[in-house]
């Protein structure tokens, strides 16, 4: 009796699934599917233009280092299909579908290429920015954010209803980025920007292919018959090594940043905690970890630090896991040694980076950071008397004025604002048409859209 209700619930359960988990039931016809994803293979005409205007507008966002214009890029790109077209060819044993998403994506791979590299020889704006690094350093996530991507879209794609997944899928697994990197590597010369961007980009290409394979056998998508069974076990093998040429070195990488995090995270713990004295101060730090070789090396100021305390310091780095690093304490600015000035003045600049850089992140934060500076300081005053003169031309009973930015708290969440504040006494008190004048006057002549007018 027992075993049957357990039966019964095992069945229940697996029947929940299923229906929770079922891919068949809006499905669109699987030949029209194919149909569609075919036509997404071909790079000519409006696709080819699309696609240069695409990468044109990636390079300026990775050039000015904006995220929303990088995003709107990918928005529209129309690289995602020779990619699903390659894995649904693989899927269905379509060679001449393989063979032609292939040329079609190199076709755009390689003008993508080209654009990116003409605009950045020509912009002049030549420094690398984060949004262009990162896409230089390929690592295992890469594949996982592509696997899955590709996963969503493939499953989107042969739904009947049209569905926004696949324009996050184009987010989300960035194509584009990559190869507007590789371009700027060729226009730079910097071959290893130029190889790691291209790296990222076959990453995101061969596990978008592999998942639409996946779910094309999945969902037994009709396929043709292999003539020659030996072709059909060379395949399958091309298939393994390309997976398998794709993901060691995404292995080695993710290896390497998480080595590297590991020993930057112990570093700082180390120097935060161990490296802190009364009358000495830490000016600037350097953690490197370069072909092995580990190095803390800090710049330190006020009294210095005796042999016997650098070495006690010293042992305490097997504390933390990073015995093997060589400590390099610099110190100086004691008494009349000499000392590396622009040293100083180069941590100095970093440690003030370093503590404003989340409020810098924006133009519009920038401003505001700038404008409470000027505030504390007393620098942003308006010309009082200037405008006191001006005003008393246009409203001759205007006795006394006085202008001037205060800063209120309440008007946001946990922030202060600032507003500008304009007092104006009168002999005669004008009509209220007239104070609505002044006001509308005051605030073009100060600049400033939050303006308040008190008048007496």
């Amino acid at each position: 009796m027992k075993v049957s209700k357990n039966l019964r619930l095992m069945a229940s359960i697996r029947e929940f699934i299923r229906d929770r988990f079922n891919l068949d039931e809006d499905k669109a016809d699987e030949l029209q599917t194919i149909e569609n994803l075919k036509k997404g293979i071909e790079f000519r005409g409006t696709n080819l233009w699309v696609l240069i205007f695409a990468i044109i507008v990636a390079s300026v966002g990775l050039n000015v280092n904006s995220t929303a214009v990088i995003i709107g890029a990918m928005l529209i790109s129309p690289l995602m299909g020779p990619i699903m077209g390659i894995g649904l060819g693989v899927g269905i044993n379509d060679f001449d579908l393989i063979k032609r998403a292939f040329k079609n994506l190199a076709v755009a791979a390689g003008i993508s290429i080209l654009t990116s590299a003409l605009y950045f020889l020509i912009s002049p704006l030549g420094e690398a920015q984060s949004e262009l690094l990162s896409r230089t350093t390929p690592a295992i996530w890469d594949v996982l954010i592509a696997l899955f991507g590709g996963l969503a879209g493939i499953v989107a794609a042969s739904r009947k209803h049209i569905s926004n997944v696949i324009p996050g899928v184009a987010i989300a697994t960035a194509l584009m980025p990559p190869l507007c990197t590789a371009g700027y590597g060729l226009a730079s010369g910097n071959l290893s920007f130029f190889v790691g961007a291209s790296f990222l980009f076959f990453i995101n290409s061969v596990f978008i292919s592999f998942a639409t394979l996946i779910i094309v056998r999945f969902l037994k998508y009709p396929q043709k018959e292999f003539v020659d069974p030996t072709t059909e076990k060379r395949v399958k093998r091309y298939i393994l090594i390309i997976i398998l040429i794709t993901v060691i070195p995404s292995l080695i990488m993710t290896y390497n940043i998480v080595h590297r995090s590991l020993f930057e995270r112990n570093a700082n713990a180390f120097i935060n905690n161990e490296l802190t004295f009364r009358n000495t101060h830490i000016l600037s730090k350097n953690i490197l970890l370069s072909e092995g070789k580990k190095i803390i090396e800090v710049f330190m100021v006020g009294e210095k630090l005796d042999n016997k305390t650098i070495d006690l310091t010293k042992q305490k780095l097997e504390k933390y896991g990073i015995e093997d690093a060589e400590l390099m304490i610099n110190q100086g600015v004691a008494g009349d040694e000499k000392f590396d000035l622009n040293y100083i003045r180069t941590g100095l600049i970093e440690d003030l980076y370093r503590k404003n850089e989340e409020l810098l992140k924006s133009k519009e934060k920038r401003i505001e950071f700038l404008e409470n500076e000027l505030i504390k300081t007393g620098l942003a005053r308006y010309p009082v008397e200037e405008i006191f003169n001006e005003a008393k031309a246009q409203y001759s009973s205007l006795s006394q004025f006085f202008v001037d930015r205060i800063v209120i708290a309440g008007s946001k969440a946990n922030a202060l604002d600032t507003i500008t504040v304009a007092f104006a006494k009168f002999t005669s008190k004008p009509a209220a048409n007239e104070i609505k004048r002044l006001e509308k006057w005051l605030t073009v002549r100060t600049k400033t859209e939050n303006l308040k007018l008190i008048v007496q």
